[in-house]
């Protein structure tokens, strides 16, 4: 399926960038925004625009339903999230397939897989991507954080996968 028209989940920067792109490869846009951004320089730009919520982003740029149902009305066959909002969820990218539109990103497994730090840190070794030096897997108890963290030549991050906070070995300092 080709894309003729693009719907725009975007605001500002971004969403500028993504309309003169889409206008240089002869693609309608269509931009998706709330009622603050309706005299927006991007909202001037797009070819057409569809109001979706109200100002604040859970009204309208993070409500995925708002958003696919703009673009079915508008006749788009494809959402493009720009960066942030809704462009690394899922379950939105899922949803955008299910619409039977095209999600321009990564595939929703992806999005998952990259999610995972874990999982993200594995592929990427496996596509021979180079990685900061780390631990081959979960470090499941501050003896072995104590134990690892002696091998590196700089403080340790330790992510914990419960609160997804980020820490500072404090086991180590050079």
């Amino acid at each position: 399926m080709s894309i003729q028209k693009l719907l725009i989940a975007n605001r500002g920067e971004i969403a500028l960038r993504i309309i003169r792109s889409a206008k240089k490869l002869n693609i309608k846009t269509v931009l998706a925004c709330s009622e603050s951004d309706i005299n927006s320089l991007p909202a001037k730009s797009a070819d057409e625009v569809i109001v979706i919520g109200k100002s604040r982003a859970d009204d309208s740029y993070l409500d995925g339903k708002k958003i696919i149902d703009a673009a079915l009305q508008s006749g788009a066959q494809a959402i493009h999230p720009g960066y942030g909002f809704l462009s690394e969820n899922a379950s939105f990218a899922r949803a955008v397939l299910d619409a039977g539109l095209i999600f321009v990103g990564p595939s929703p497994q992806i999005i998952e897989q990259m999610g995972d730090k874990a999982i993200a840190r594995d592929c990427a070794i496996k596509a021979g991507v180079p990685v900061v030096p780390g631990s081959n897997g979960e470090v499941i108890s501050p003896v072995n954080a104590t134990m690892f963290d002696r091998y590196l030549p700089f403080s340790c991050p330790l992510n914990t996968f419960v609160t997804d906070a980020v820490r500072f070995s404090p086991f180590h300092h050079h």
